[in-house]
């Protein structure tokens, strides 16, 4: 019987993409500017965390928003309330958004008067962890309801962020939550990875996350 090749397509679509990402990530940091990757599930309140987050810094901070979906433009809609540069990607069905999307994303928003561009991925905790943005650093949203074994369930996602913000603990005392253990899954996925307790709807933690991402804005434009 003739041998069958195997083609490694996955493989290869990885290394495709991670070398376009390391292209973005170095133009970016040419120009100084910070590109956050903001993921999580549908309805952890990305947007509203992500309103927030605009309202503390947008007085120190240019900030231009990505808003990634499947269809609509709720989102960047919402964004472009608060002041902020914002577009609308759609995605064409794909459940995530992979380098080269994100460059044309970059390109349609301009960053020559941005310092810290964010990109507002599709609401998913699989897809959007596989696939390197080029971005300058990750940080995914865990809502209360969604339980404090998600570390567990979505391995990669929790490891590939520097950051996790636990949103929506204004709701706490309604849901089955154990805020210690979800903190020590998350440092068993990734020890070096940030926590912020918030509640986007109160405003409570904002501050410590808000201050801590404009020191990783600070490095990464100054620190070149």
């Amino acid at each position: 019987m003739k041998e069958v090749r195997v083609i490694e397509i996955k493989e290869s679509v990885f290394a495709d993409n991670d070398r376009q990402a390391d292209e973005l990530r170095s133009r970016l940091k040419e120009k100084g500017v910070y590109l956050l990757n903001l993921m999580s599930s549908p309805g952890s309140g990305k947007t509203t965390t992500l309103t927030g987050t605009i309202a503390a810094l947008k007085e120190n901070l240019r900030i231009g928003v990505m808003e990634a979906d499947i269809d609509s433009d709720v989102d960047a809609k919402t964004i472009a309330q608060t002041g902020a540069k914002a577009i609308q990607l759609h995605t064409g069905g794909m459940c995530h958004l992979d380098a080269e999307m994100t460059m044309q994303g970059i390109e349609a928003l301009g960053v020559e008067d941005v310092d810290l561009a964010i990109l507002e991925n599709v609401g998913n905790l699989v897809c959007p962890a596989e696939f390197d943005t080029g971005a300058s650093g990750n940080v995914m949203i865990l809502s209360v309801p969604e339980g404090h074994d998600k570390p567990l369930k979505y391995p990669l996602m929790f490891e590939v962020c520097d950051a996790v913000l636990i949103n929506k603990i204004d709701v706490l005392p309604y849901f089955d939550f154990d805020m210690e253990l979800v903190k020590t899954y998350i440092h068993q996925r990734n020890p070096k990875a940030e926590i912020f307790p918030v509640s986007a709807k109160t405003g409570e933690g904002m501050e410590a996350w808000t201050t801590w991402l404009k020191e990783q804005v600070a490095k990464w434009k100054y620190e070149r």
